[in-house]
């Protein structure tokens, strides 16, 4: 039976998704940084502490889908181990033809975020920018969110954190370049290319996770489900 490593799929997921993030939030998470330049020591520090907010913020959100998603998973025999996979697979489709952007997203959270802005530009540079990647998740993010509902199907708490966190991992390569250059390649990359981009790692992502993922398919006696040894 082929399996892959459910982290390492969402890091993946964490590297597509960010080509849509620098597009469209690597302003926003650059908002933080009025008080200093790129390259200055305080600029780096911050963009630092954005990040592990960020980080931790994603593994407390996923350790808590995490434990959401124990009592469903129990309706299958092997749980995550082939739940997940075909989730991701799904995900990425779903990414692939652009049709994340009907995903439903709370929008009564717009409010929220806006007051934690307002309140956090009044702090200290640092304590601003940890604050405001601390409450990213509040962000009304269709890919982002279908990670948190994915992260339910890793069946516990230490796995649900793991896996939203490797895929927060996946997204930090870009938004850290996105924001550390952003006076240098503002304007310079247009969003319809970055979204013709990000589908197309998309799609090509699905394709090879299910290539791997061929052979869960096979129904054979192993795979009937205990619940069915009985009438055997």
């Amino acid at each position: 039976m082929q399996s892959i490593d459910t982290s390492a799929a969402a890091f993946l997921a964490g590297l597509v998704t960010s080509v849509h993030c620098v597009g469209m939030c690597g302003p926003l998470s650059c908002s933080w940084a009025v008080s200093a330049k790129p390259g200055e020591s305080s600029f780096m520090r911050d963009t630092g502490l954005y990040h592990t907010g960020r980080l931790v913020s994603y593994a407390l959100v996923g350790a808590i889908a995490g434990v959401i998603g124990v009592m469903p998973l129990k309706f299958f025999q092997h749980g995550a181990g082939i739940v997940l996979p075909w989730m991701l697979v799904i995900a990425f489709a779903v990414v692939g033809m652009g049709l994340e952007t009907y995903l439903p997203k709370p929008q009564f959270l717009r409010a929220g975020v806006r007051r934690i802005q307002t309140f956090a530009f009044r702090m200290h540079s640092a304590t601003r920018a940890g604050l405001l990647g601390f409450a990213t998740p509040l962000l009304p993010c269709g890919p982002l969110y279908l990670i948190f509902a994915l992260a339910m199907a890793n069946g516990s708490a230490i796995k649900g954190a793991e896996f939203a966190f490797a895929f927060g991992l996946g997204t930090l390569p870009l938004l850290w370049i996105a924001q550390t250059q952003l006076h240098l390649i503002g304007g310079k990359v247009q969003p319809q290319t970055l979204r013709k981009i990000q589908r197309t790692l998309a799609l090509t992502a699905a394709l090879i996770l299910a290539w791997r993922l061929r052979g869960t398919l096979d129904f054979g006696s192993d795979a009937v489900p205990s619940c069915c040894h009985a009438a055997l």
